[in-house]
């Protein structure tokens, strides 16, 4: 880290005035990052506030080409927020807004988890629930003008995924589901609530869900009739979308013909654990072994929690001590059970002053009670240390040089979880997963990320399958998960509906891991005995989260 806070340039200014702006323009994105003072409103989802969102794009844009770089670490910072304006205004030319819907990233997951990372401790707190809940019957009034447009102009969603979402809509409105037990629960610690502000939660929860459901009326009744049969989005929105979660270009075709190699490689390493696991065993017969292991199981949410918890604080301590310069104020990671049942896993970053800590989050697939440590283990040091929390913590932490933008807003997909991914190798390298059944689960996390290199490129380009029989569709692409990853239908089902509705970001993680040992390969080849690499982690990460592209450059040149 600098030793002395950098005098902010002209182009952190522009780049702060952006973070400004996002915030403004959508008080979710604010909440994710700390800024709680948007905490009772949400985006403006209708065709005007995405022209709103294009032309202060625009303006951001014009600022920084009138501007010189004063140093590195502007050049940095104009390089990578230039491109992802300039995506940002073609993916608005190309009306993706118009179709954006899908089971885990679009306005009707986005508004329901603006809820989790809210503050609960006071009655003021809730008082901002309170209003939030008051602007979710406007918030989704304003997307379906949105998607009524995409149906007038011709552009829409899958079908798959409207009834998709419409199923999980109605998990949220259910009088067991998430607006009516959210309420129901609020106890805020220093005592009970006010009457008033009470029923106002009563009230306004009744809305939200009375809201949220004139919006499943509206994808059931009248979106699914006009979407497209096709979950295939093709070769141009696809490179679009690719770029958007790796920041950076490349060959689909070649990258295509990669992820089969890689898909294959990562078969033949399981092959081998499996032996060491149980001589002559293959790898189904191996998972069958493990997960007979009562051992290795753990039973129900709060054993899982409480399992994450103990491993993600003893990986901290450990690498603390050894291998990472770990800051105080990043040493403590939350382990949360997600308050919903749709099949996830993430990590929310903490806020800019560390207030609100990382967290982990879990979301269990209903009906899933069991979990192996074995399979799971690598998933906290995916999420935890040295992965995500390591990676996006630090770059908060990093206020001595680098401005809010590139803190805790910048970055790709293929930036965090191709780090993710690297670190999940670097933890195998440092002796963490010596235990053959724990490196079989960690290359069973990714056998299906080489797989899903294949997959997605597959269904989204129309390529041919695997056995030549037909090009790439979901039920294929359902039935090659089943083949390759050893974990629940449920969460085989979601994840393909995940990238069916979410093109490119799939691949960003195996994608993002070959770039990420390209460019330490690229430095090491470089530097040659000079070469460390808790120096090469130490810039890199100093970076803040950047493209892929920027990435390259930076350390490359």
């Amino acid at each position: 880290m600098a030793a002395e806070p950098r005098t902010p340039s002209a182009i952190d200014r522009v780049a702060e005035r952006w973070v400004d702006t996002l915030v403004e323009l959508s008080p979710v994105l604010g909440t994710y990052i700390g800024r709680n003072e948007v905490n009772g409103m949400l985006d403006d989802l209708s065709p005007e506030g995405h022209e709103e969102s294009a032309a202060a794009a625009r303006r951001a844009l014009a600022e920084l080409n009138a501007l010189e770089p004063a140093d590195p670490v502007d050049e940095v910072t104009k390089t990578d927020l230039s491109a992802e304006l300039r995506l940002h205004l073609e993916l608005h030319d190309a009306r993706w807004h118009l179709r954006d819907l899908n089971v885990i990233a679009s306005a009707p997951q986005d508004i329901r988890q603006a809820f989790d990372l809210m503050p609960t401790a006071d009655a003021d707190d809730w008082a901002v629930i309170s209003r939030r809940l008051a602007a979710v019957p406007a918030a989704l009034t304003g997307y379906t003008r949105t998607l009524r447009e995409g149906v007038r102009e011709g552009v829409v969603p899958a079908r798959r995924q409207v009834l998709e979402v419409a199923t999980q809509i109605s998990r949220y409105t259910a009088d067991d589901g998430f607006f009516a037990s959210f309420v129901a629960d609020a106890a805020p610690e220093d005592g009970e609530l006010p009457a008033s502000l009470a029923k106002d939660l009563a009230d306004r929860s009744a809305a939200a869900r009375v809201a949220y459901d004139r919006l499943r009326a509206f994808l059931i009744g009248e979106l699914a009739a006009s979407a497209s049969a096709e979950d295939a989005v093709g070769r141009e929105l696809y490179a679009l979308n690719s770029r958007r979660f790796l920041g950076a270009t490349i060959d689909l075709d070649e990258t295509y013909e990669w992820g089969r190699e890689e898909l294959d490689r990562m078969i033949s390493e399981q092959n081998s654990i499996a032996e060491e696991i149980l001589p002559g065993a293959s790898v189904a017969e191996a998972v069958a072994h493990l997960e007979a292991d009562p051992s290795r199981k753990l039973h129900g949410t709060q054993e899982l929690q409480r399992w994450m918890q103990e491993t993600s604080d003893r990986a901290i301590a450990d690498l603390g001590a050894t291998h990472f310069d770990i800051p105080e104020q990043i040493r403590e990671l939350e382990c949360m059970i997600a308050p919903t049942q749709e099949g996830g896993i993430y990590y929310t970053g903490p806020t800019d002053d560390f207030s609100r800590p990382g967290r982990m989050w879990w979301s269990v697939p209903e009906g899933v009670t069991e979990f192996d440590t074995w399979r799971e283990l690598t998933t906290v040091y995916h999420e935890g240390v040295p992965g995500h929390h390591l990676q996006i913590a630090q770059a908060t932490y990093n206020r001595a040089e680098l401005n809010t933008w590139r803190r805790v807003l910048a970055g790709t997909s293929g930036h965090a979880e191709g780090w993710a991914l690297y670190a999940e190798r670097l933890m195998e390298q440092l002796g963490y997963l010596d235990d053959p059944a724990d490196r079989l689960g960690m290359l069973d996390g990714q056998r299906m990320r080489a797989l899903r290199v294949v997959l997605d490129i597959g269904v989204h380009l129309g390529k041919p399958r695997l056995d030549g029989d037909g090009v790439w569709d979901h039920d294929y692409a359902l039935e090659m998960m089943r083949r390759n990853v050893n974990m629940s239908d449920e969460f085989r089902r979601f994840e393909v509906n995940r990238y069916l509705g979410w093109p490119g970001q799939a691949p960003s993680y195996k994608v993002g891991q070959r770039i990420w040992e390209q460019v330490r390969d690229g430095v090491r080849e470089r530097e040659g005995d000079a070469f460390t690499f808790k120096e090469f982690h130490k810039r890199a990460l100093d970076l803040g989260g950047v493209g892929l592209d920027t990435l390259r450059g930076a350390l490359l040149g």
